[in-house]
């Protein structure tokens, strides 16, 4: 139907043409009127000054797209404002370019940093008379005509027709018109627009603006658009830097950049090299000496491969997308596309240490996991020990693929299994680094079901400034963001909540309670149930003040504290704090039965410390456009949630882990933190079965928060000795902390916690006394109470 219509559609323009031309006919034999008995020189003349007007009719025709025939063309604003996409880059606070994010990866630079070796490189081989000419080299021009007709392909487009390829596609965007669909004479339409639109670059722009842009424009393979990309992923270095025989190296990439590939094909690479070099030898921009020292020379490469989103903390840049795509959309701006600054929180040296602190423990803890097999739950085992038949093909049947082979093959055919079952080449993550290996589907299925993940971030309460982020173990490997995708239970970390409700509520720290068994009746959609909880290790201490119940996380009195004041009023503060997950009305939310983020619950602390205000973390502080201005400005908006005295009593709590006998927080005295005149708070949290382990660290200057678990729910430790948050993400925030306060340059977050500016009046001050025990022995006997 389609095919019948264009055939009709293409009759009617041929009887349109028809028309035309025997009109435009009529109108030369009346308006051109040429005597028989004119000298043949005159006829000559003649001719060619109508076949010139005829021609200039015709480009004239083409640019204004006469009667739709010939598409649209550039307009002037277009061509002196060219539109390009542009790397966006995102710095860190202090300055630091910390990834870019593009489509197409490509940084403009002047001209004052192309060096000379490059542009004499590029007009050597490319457009040997780019100087004289203005923008159409008719010499170079004929002769490619003439190749064609001999049908040898040869390339007659001067640099400057090769810009307008590069910014306007003349072959693609604007061959649109009723005439396009046509080859030959697209073809012939689409350089016509090339030879009008250089010529238009040639008069608005100067040569060195030409060079410029069209190294700016063009694509040298490998992710690499225009030369700042370029120098940097084949060299590692700024264009500026490039020597001769590395320049050569690039320009040889345009005529074909993925068959003069240097990585792909070196060999092809070195002999394009040398033809660069024989061009700059033969007009004269090398002599014949250097040129042959220089085509002896290795091709010297440094080369790193630059994906859409590149550079370091990835996982941040993942958070930074999806942090501003509401603002992308309602401002139209494109962070892929428009070259912008985005400037962030980020403290690149804390980022730094949240990366290497992550990654000392979780190696070593990796290893633990493996070493203790008999402490650990996998769900791929039985009691005894052996392998469970069939559990990981049945996680293989889940995957997006697996459906689409059953579906080509059929579910009982020997092919579905021998895909998932034939092993191949693959590199795979380890905590020695990246590993070549021969490895099945289902293979790799349970080498990478064994990973433990994490997720850290760190807040400055004051302000909300996020000041390093860590995803996971590796983004490469791992792409889910274990700070704000993924959803886990807190545990005892919920206890905050459950105090700060309490202290407003009429309790205060030194209340005392008595630690026992609880027993709550309760209704949840429709059904009476009971709910008995208790301490870990099943024991009960008897009569404790608050503080010290919350410094060793007592289970017990955290749940009478609920039973007091109601659930729903725990959850109420939770949500008005910072918590945005949904929670379940139930009595267990006390202790962190429902799910929530690891950032939301880091914010949610950061009011303890901050006399009681809250907002959103910020992650981004402004944006700037391609020429500097400013187009997006974060405003700090922190709004009280909490008053100026429970805010005080909570930090008291947070802080009384480390003054009261056997507090849990008491493993960070196992970290050099305590020579810097710096005050510490903390509460760890570990949900049922030592599923998750949780650790918040506080200090005046910052607030940071860490996760450690597996993926997998079912695979865990299987005792509080390994598996509770203490052991697990307690020693990633002591690492991080250490390395922060030994830097002289952060020595800003070495504070003491300030006396309350208002009275308080409750008592905080109380201090439990135990009996002399082997303080150690303590700390082992009631970090279970968590």
């Amino acid at each position: 139907m389609i095919e019948e219509k264009q055939r009709n559609l293409l009759g009617r323009f041929r009887e349109l043409l028809l028309r035309w031309f025997f009109k435009f006919k009529y109108l030369l034999r009346t308006w051109i009127r040429i005597p028989r008995e004119s000298p043949l020189w005159l006829k000559s003349v003649l001719v060619l000054i109508y076949t010139l007007a005829f021609f200039l009719i015709f480009l004239l025709a083409v640019d204004v797209n006469l009667f739709w025939l010939f598409g649209s063309s550039p307009r002037i604003r277009e061509i002196k404002n060219p539109d390009i996409n542009l790397t966006s880059e995102i710095y860190s606070s202090d300055g630091k370019l910390m990834g870019s994010l593009f489509v197409e990866n490509r940084t403009p630079v002047e001209y004052k940093d192309i060096p000379k070796n490059l542009v004499d490189a590029l007009v050597a081989t490319e457009d040997v008379r780019f100087y004289d000419h203005h923008g159409i080299d008719a010499k170079a021009t004929f002769a490619a005509m003439w190749s064609t007709i001999k049908g040898d392909k040869r390339g007659g487009s001067t640099i400057t027709q090769q810009l307008v390829k590069n910014l306007f596609k003349t072959r693609a965007d604007y061959s649109t018109g009723l005439l396009g669909f046509v080859p030959w004479i697209s073809t012939m339409i689409s350089k016509t627009k090339e030879w009008i639109n250089a010529l238009k670059i040639e008069l608005y722009y100067s040569k060195e603006d030409i060079l410029t842009m069209y190294l700016n424009t063009v694509d040298f393979g490998s992710h690499a658009f225009g030369i700042n990309s370029a120098a940097s992923t084949f060299f590692s270095c700024a264009p500026i830097q490039l020597k001769t025989e590395q320049s050569a190296v690039l320009i040889g990439l345009l005529k074909a950049p993925s068959y003069y590939s240097p990585v792909a094909n070196p060999q092809n690479s070195v002999n394009r090299r040398n033809q660069v070099l024989a061009q700059m030898v033969k007009y004269k921009y090398l002599d014949k000496r250097t040129g042959d020292s220089l085509v002896q020379l290795p091709l010297g490469l440094k080369f790193k491969r630059r994906g859409s989103t590149t550079g370091e903390a990835s996982y941040l840049r993942e958070a930074i997308v999806r942090a501003l795509q509401k603002w992308s959309r309602e401002t139209e701006h494109d962070i892929w596309t428009e070259g912008l600054k985005i400037y962030t929180t980020i403290d690149s040296r804390m980022q730094k240490y949240a990366e290497e602190a992550m990654m000392e423990h979780m190696k070593k803890l990796q290893q633990i996991f493996i070493n203790n097999s008999g402490n650990t739950i996998v769900p791929w085992k039985d009691e005894s020990g052996k392998d469970i038949a069939g559990y990981f093909e049945n996680i293989a049947a889940d995957m997006p693929g697996y459906r689409d082979i059953v579906k080509k093959y059929g579910p009982e055919s020997d092919t579905v299994k021998q895909i998932f079952t034939t092993k191949h080449k693959m590199k795979v993550f380890t905590w020695n680094g990246e590993r070549d290996t021969l490895l099945s589907t289902l293979d790799s299925l349970k080498h990478y079901k064994r990973y433990f993940q994490t997720g850290l971030v760190a807040i400055e309460p004051a302000t909300g400034y996020v000041k390093a982020w860590i995803g996971g173990i590796n983004y490469k490997y791992f792409k889910f963001d274990h700070v704000n995708q993924s959803h886990r239970q807190p545990g005892s970390l919920f206890k905050g909540f459950v105090y700060s409700a309490a202290f407003d509520n009429g309790f205060g720290p030194c209340d005392e309670m008595t630690d026992k068994a609880v027993s709550i009746k309760y209704v949840e959609k429709g059904v009476q149930k009971v709910w008995e909880p208790h301490n870990v290790d099943w024991n009960h201490a008897g009569s404790m003040t608050l503080k010290h119940a919350f410094a060793r996380s007592v289970n017990s009195i955290a749940v009478q504290i609920t039973e007091k004041i109601g659930w729903l009023k725990v959850i109420e503060y939770a949500h008005k704090l910072g918590i945005h997950s949904n929670l379940d009305s139930v009595p267990s939310v006390c202790l962190g039965s429902s799910d929530v983020t690891l950032l939301e619950i880091v914010n949610a602390y950061c009011s303890f410390v901050n006399d009681g205000f809250t907002g959103d973390p910020i992650l981004v502080t402004r944006i700037e456009d391609k020429n500097g201005k400013v187009i997006y400005e974060q405003k700090e908006e922190r709004t009280r949630v909490l008053s100026q005295e429970t805010a005080f009593l909570m930090s008291v709590l947070l802080r009384s882990g480390l003054t009261e006998p056997g507090g849990t927080p008491q493993g960070l005295f196992e970290y050099d933190l305590f020579r810097y005149n710096t005050d510490f708070g903390g509460k760890t949290g570990t949900s049922s079965d030592y599923t998750d382990g949780w650790f918040i660290g506080v200090t005046p200057g910052l607030v940071a928060g860490c996760w450690v678990g597996n993926d997998d729910r079912s695979i865990h430790f299987k005792s509080s000795h390994i598996g509770e948050g203490l052991r697990t993400a307690l020693p990633v925030y002591g690492k991080f902390m250490e390395k922060v306060l030994k830097d002289e340059t952060l020595k800003q977050y070495r504070q003491k916690f300030p006396k309350p500016a208002i009275k308080i009046s409750k008592p905080y001050s109380c201090q439990t006394i135990l009996p002399k025990v082997d303080s150690l022995q303590l700390l082992n006997d009631t970090l279970i109470m968590e």
